[in-house]
């Protein structure tokens, strides 16, 4: 790609006249659903900072600055961007791996990567993402997410291990030793009120006050309960001491695994948002390409990679948001209560935000769609579960990986299945008995119906190469939808058995698209030079019929 075209790809990438005009239709009903979002996102973010390993002010400053950059450069009108659980699933391993900065340089690259994708208008394929395996990690994520909130809701805070589920085994059996029913009482508290609230009042915002009932009992009586601790009153300045160029190689792995689950959770999101409104559609690459200036901005004041999240996305949408305008005013809102609360925001107990994240899970787990899913086909539940439990048990893109990869199988095997070989008459027409006998002996016609690519080539050869007792074989190819390389190989094969044992193979209806694919393959290469390949199959049984009668007595 030239450079003038990627300047104009990243103009046509930029905002336009049309968002500006959609903000201006609505700014009294979008402030008021962004200030709503801001209230729900606030007690997510501090939570989601803290579990990610580097502490309550980085999931602030990702909410202020990733929220607002998104919301201006995103493809979606109603997205709300932000730390998320499935991007702190991601994190934990990265922070202990290479610590606090090496998880920032990890967000820039992941933000270079997003805009690589954007460039090259890959945002659509999110699409074909199979639906088993959206929901297996989603149930998964929200599983981890449970897992990693084990500690701080029973006051524990020096369980180990190598895996989430290792350090929650860890963490209650240090509670088993030493309990603290306190911590474990509040987590609960907070989540059971989430839970029943939201079903008596959803539009209440059950969350934060949840979580301002525990920090006023913590403060009013001795309770031994942890807290976020002592927060800055502003934003980070800027820096970018973080950068390594040394370092791109050891994480790159890290940065390719967090730009894909920012792209597959951002673009989610927004279809998620668009089924929820009335002609709202997003622009999938635009989408990619603000979330990919947000994990660049983020880093730079000392926050997190984030994405788009899909429970605050919700939460806009059913507030009357319509524009831009929400989302940003959500950010703007959250830096209002840092700077104005910060030292008020550091004394929540940890096992407050543990509550809040433990309802949250469940708020994610959908258990019909879940039990539709796994009593549809056997082969959607393999997909399901195989997605599910590598989330749990190693990390969320290998679990993407493994589900995509079993899907594809089995769609693969269905498809191949759909592949047939079967004879079928040669049509009498106005033929004597004596031809049609002579036909009926000699002569024999296969209609190929369906794809004959890779997963069904051999087992077409395999039947193929039974043909027994026939001195002509005419091959209707007009109804073959998809012919790939080995496809075309493996014809080319089954025609060569055919005619070292002395059979006359004629080919019908070859499709330009497929006729190409052969020719450049140079499979039937004899035949087109003998003149055994016709455009339609009365013409290969008429040449077929002057084989066996020989030539004509002078």
């Amino acid at each position: 790609m030239s450079a003038n075209a990627v300047a104009d790809r990243v103009l046509g990438l930029l905002p336009d006249r049309a968002d500006w005009q959609a903000v201006r239709r609505s700014p009294r009903r979008d402030l008021v659903a962004g200030l709503t979002v801001a209230v729900v996102a606030l007690p997510l973010a501090l939570a989601f900072g803290v579990t990610s390993g580097l502490g309550a002010q980085a999931g602030l400053v990702t909410a202020v600055v990733a929220g607002a950059v998104a919301a201006v450069f995103g493809g979606s009108h109603l997205q709300v961007s932000g730390p998320t659980g499935a991007m702190t699933v991601v994190l934990v391993p990265v922070v202990q791996q290479f610590g606090p900065t090496g998880v920032l340089m990890v967000g820039a690259l992941a933000g270079l990567l997003l805009i690589a994708l954007a460039l090259a208008r890959l945002g659509r394929y999110v699409r074909y993402l199979p639906t088993p395996v959206i929901e297996g990690f989603t149930a998964g994520i929200a599983v981890v997410i449970a897992l990693q909130q084990v500690p701080a809701a029973l006051g524990v805070t020096d369980a180990h291990g190598d895996r989430v589920w290792a350090v929650a085994a860890d963490a209650v059996a240090r509670f088993v030793v030493h309990p603290r029913p306190v911590a474990l009482a509040v987590a609960l508290g907070v989540a059971a009120l989430m839970l029943l609230g939201a079903r008596f009042r959803p539009g209440v915002p059950f969350s934060l006050l949840g979580v301002a009932a525990a920090t006023v009992l913590a403060e009013t009586f001795p309770l031994d309960l942890v807290r976020i601790g002592a927060l800055p009153q502003g934003l980070p300045a800027p820096s970018l001491g973080f950068l390594d160029p040394g370092a791109v190689g050891v994480l790159l792995p890290s940065a390719l695994a967090v730009a894909a689950l920012a792209a597959l959770e951002s673009l989610l999101s927004a279809t998620v948002a668009d089924g929820m409104t009335v002609g709202q559609r997003h622009d999938p690459d635009r989408e990619l390409f603000g979330q990919g200036l947000a994990n660049l901005a983020a880093p730079v004041f000392g926050g997190i990679p984030a994405t788009a999240a899909i429970a605050r996305t919700a939460v806009n949408v059913r507030a009357g948001a319509a524009s831009k305008l929400a989302a940003l005013t959500h950010a703007v809102a959250l830096a209002a209560i840092v700077l104005a609360a910060a030292p008020l925001v550091g004394r929540i107990p940890l096992a407050a935000l543990a509550g809040v994240l433990l309802a949250t899970t469940v708020r994610m787990i959908e258990a019909g769609s879940l039990w539709a899913l796994a009593r549809a086909t056997r082969g959607d539940a393999l997909v399901l579960v195989l997605t599910f439990a590598v989330t749990v048990a190693w990390d969320l893109v290998t679990a993407v990986a493994v589900g995509v990869a079993v899907a594809v199988v089995i769609a693969l095997r269905a498809v191949a299945r759909s592949a047939r070989l079967e004879q079928v008459p040669l049509d009498r027409g106005e033929h004597s008995a004596e031809e049609h006998a002579l036909l009926a002996e000699h002569i024999v016609a296969y209609r190929l119906d369906g794809p004959l690519f890779f997963a069904a080539a051999h087992t077409f050869l395999l039947e193929l190469s039974e043909v027994a007792d026939v001195r002509v074989v005419i091959l209707r190819m007009s109804r073959v939808s998809a012919l790939d390389a080995t496809g075309a190989h493996v014809l080319g094969d089954a025609i060569g058995r055919l005619r070292g044992r002395g059979i006359t193979v004629l080919l019908s209806g070859i499709t330009p698209d497929h006729d190409q694919v052969l020719s450049t393959l140079g499979v039937a290469d004899e035949l087109r030079r003998d003149g055994l390949v016709f455009p339609d199959t009365p013409a290969a049984i008429a040449h077929a019929r002057d084989l066996l009668r020989g030539p004509v007595p002078t």
